[in-house]
Formats: structure tokens, C-alpha cells, sequence
């Protein structure tokens, strides 16, 4: 086992630190806790979580000690980092299911045996705060002056922040002090998003008992064109397979950007970097091999090896080469003819002889474009539909038509 500082700047997760000699000293030659809070915002994870669940299996691979901090408290708060408008507020029972399938999804990244990590709930310390005893003691460590220049009320002061909000980073920061009285915890984790956030805990620790605390932010899963990864048509790219099925997750990293290829596999996968560059340089079409490991690999992480097998064979016979796709009958358009609805493009193509007939189909949900229903009769069909050059309709229960972009 390298040492987990080197592993984590070679594979290209850190982005931002508070004392880089002292945390490259202490993290290979000492055993650390650390921890990343998830607020529990929604009853999964999404894409967005994946790079810091990876940085903390990597750090606990080395022999660190995570706690994963679910956010009952904060989450009641809502927090402002890089949003326009204000959280929706939620309620309690919400909120418990929301933790519980939370905690479900974090123990397929980090084993919670025998105290190897620590789950922990900042409502537990949070819910019982005296007001005035708060401002009183940790209040008074935070200038708003700032506060106001941080990065993370930015956009929320265009729009107005209220004071519901502004107090995030005081709670943020509280969480890490709570966690370093009750467990030694000297390090917290987290997307570069929480920066802001992050350096206040750690001064807060710093002016309270006296101690060192550090901070290290990761990137934020963008593509070679510095847009967020992880979002398709119907949104997020969501962990839980009832909110996005081990099928569409495969197919995601399955159709990435050739560019993003080598990146993604590592950030999202555990493969050695001698094998990720070697994945990583193929050229042309052989690249599609390397999409295939990334496919495969990261659906594994999230949903078991079972689950990963049956979204690649699922794939591969959808759009796999061979005896099975030498029978669909294949119609071909021109790029020309691209940014058109999909009816427009399926009567073109002669595999519908009109519009109505579309829409019917649509309507009764007989209608799927690479085996995700068409549910909206007016859907734009764009180069993003064609895999490695071909798209797969599928009307009804068994006939397929595949379309070849020219």
C-alpha cells in the first residue's frame, strides 16, 4: 500500500488543502480521523457524493478512520453553498428516512465493522443547543465581514440569504469541533463546494481548544469541458437503482466523452494507474473497451457484481455486435437531420408510416429510444442518442429497428 496522500494527487482528487507538508506528514505516517458530511436532503445519494465516497474508501484503505456525519441537524438549516434560492424546507419523518437509506448506501463504500468507521447524526448535539449559550461560545469566533466575502453565500446574496442560512457555517463549523471532542477527528473531507465552510470549522478548533485541524477539499466531477458530470434527461445520476436503474447507470459511464475516458476511471474506480493509463491512451474505436471496464467497474461499486453483469450483457445485446444485431433491420440518417423530434426521424426513417401511429405508441408507453420509454412524443433526438454511431428503437414488446448515423 502506497502512501494515501500520493495515491489520492496521482488519481487527481484533491483540490484544495489547509497545510499541505503537515497533512502529506501526518497522513503517511499516522493513522487519522476524518470526516465528510452528507446532508440528507434527498432519501439517496447521487453522482455528485461519488468522488468524496471514494477519497474516504481510499483513506480508509490506508488505515484512517472515517466518520461518515449524516446531517439531521444541518439539513432542518439548509445549506447555501452554490444555490440561487433557498432549500426547501423538510420535515422530521422525512428527514429519518432520508438518514436510514443514506446509511445503507454509505456501507457499500466503507466498512462500519468493529469500529474501522463511525456513523455519526449531528442532530444528536445540534436539536439540543441553547441559543444564547451558543452565540455566546462559538458566536463570537466568527466574523460576518468574513463570512460575507465567502465563496459559498456568493450567489445567495444576489437573492437575499436569510439569517436561517447564514447560520450553516456556525453549525458546519460546531459539527467539526463536536466531532474532535468526542472522537479526536483533526481532519474534515469534502467537495470544494464546502471550502468556505470547512476553513471555519477548522479555526474554530484551532481558537477553542488550542489543537491543529486541517481541511482538503476534492474536485468536483466536471468533463473535459468543465460542465458537470452525472445529470442526464431525467435529471440526477442518482445511487439508489429505483431512482435510476443499474442499466441507465451502466449506460451513463458507457457513453461518456472519449476525453473523459481516463479521468473517470481515476476518480470512480479502484483499478491500478498503470491500467487506467493503459486504458486510458487507446485510440479510435478500441476506446469503447475502455468505456466498458468504466461501465462495468463503476456500476459494481454502487450495485454489485450481479447487478453489473446483467447491465453489460443487457447492453451488449442491445448494442453489441454479431449474430444478434444481424437480423434488426437497420435505417440510416444523415447528421443534417439531427435536433428533430423522434417521430419526425422515425417517419423519415420509414419505420413509422405516420406521426398518429407514433403518438399512440408514446401514449401507451410502446416506444423506447437504447431501452428508455419515450414518454414524450416531441423528444429531440441529438448525436447524444447514437452509441458508437447507432441509436435502437424498440416498438412494443419485440421489434426492434436500429438507426445508423451517417
Amino acid at each position: 500500500m502506497g502512501n494515501v496522500y500520493d495515491i489520492l494527487v496521482e488519481r487527481g482528487y484533491i483540490k484544495q488543502l489547509t497545510h499541505q507538508e503537515e497533512i502529506k506528514e501526518l497522513l503517511n505516517n499516522e493513522k487519522i480521523t476524518f470526516y465528510i458530511g452528507f446532508d440528507p436532503t434527498a432519501d439517496s445519494l447521487h453522482i455528485g457524493h461519488f468522488l468524496p465516497l471514494m477519497m474516504m474508501a481510499h483513506m480508509q484503505r490506508a488505515g484512517h478512520r472515517p466518520i461518515a456525519l449524516v446531517g439531521g441537524g444541518t439539513v432542518m438549516i439548509g445549506d447555501p453553498s452554490g444555490k440561487t434560492d433557498m432549500r426547501k424546507m423538510l420535515d422530521k419523518e422525512t428527514i429519518e428516512k432520508n438518514v436510514a437509506c443514506i446509511k445503507n448506501q454509505l456501507s457499500r463504500f466503507i466498512d462500519f465493522d468493529d469500529g474501522k468507521a463511525i456513523l455519526a447524526n449531528n442532530s444528536d448535539w445540534l436539536s439540543k443547543l441553547n441559543y444564547i449559550e451558543f452565540i455566546r461560545d462559538i458566536g463570537v469566533h466568527f466574523s460576518v465581514n468574513k463570512m460575507l466575502t465567502a465563496e459559498c453565500f456568493k450567489q445567495r446574496l444576489e437573492k437575499g440569504l436569510s439569517f436561517l442560512e447564514f447560520n450553516y457555517m456556525l453549525m458546519q463549523g460546531y459539527d467539526f469541533l463536536e466531532l474532535n471532542r468526542r472522537y479526536g477527528c483533526i481532519m474534515e473531507l469534502g467537495g470544494d463546494d464546502q471550502w468556505s465552510n470547512m476553513l471555519a470549522g477548522a479555526d474554530l478548533i484551532r481558537r477553542k481548544e488550542g489543537k491543529p485541524a486541517f481541511a482538503m477539499t476534492c474536485n468536483l466531477l466536471t468533463n473535459s469541458e468543465g460542465k458537470k458530470m452525472g445529470k442526464t434527461e431525467k435529471g440526477a445520476l442518482w445511487l439508489d437503482k429505483k431512482k435510476t436503474t443499474p442499466y441507465e447507470f451502466y449506460q451513463y459511464w458507457r457513453n461518456v466523452d472519449d476525453a473523459d475516458v481516463e479521468k473517470c476511471l481515476a476518480l470512480l474506480t479502484f483499478l491500478p494507474m498503470e491500467e487506467v493509463r493503459r486504458l486510458g491512451s487507446l485510440q479510435g474505436s478500441e476506446i469503447n473497451e475502455a468505456k466498458k471496464v468504466l461501465a462495468y467497474e463503476v456500476t459494481k461499486l454502487i450495485h454489485g457484481e450481479e447487478e453489473a453483469t446483467r447491465a453489460k450483457e443487457a447492453s451488449e445485446a442491445l448494442f453489441g455486435s454479431g449474430a444478434d444485431m444481424s437480423n434488426v433491420p437497420t435505417a440510416s440518417i444523415t447528421k443534417d437531420k439531427l435536433n428533430a423530434s423522434i417521430l419526425d426521424v422515425l417517419v423519415e426513417t420509414k419505420i413509422l408510416s405516420s406521426k398518429g401511429e407514433g403518438r399512440r405508441l408514446v401514449q401507451q408507453g410502446g416506444l423506447s429510444v437504447n431501452d428508455e420509454k419515450v414518454t414524450d412524443a416531441s423528444m429531440i433526438i441529438t448525436g447524444e442518442n447514437f452509441i458508437d454511431g447507432s441509436m435502437m428503437v424498440k416498438r412494443g414488446k419485440k421489434n426492434y429497428n436500429r438507426i445508423v448515423l451517417e
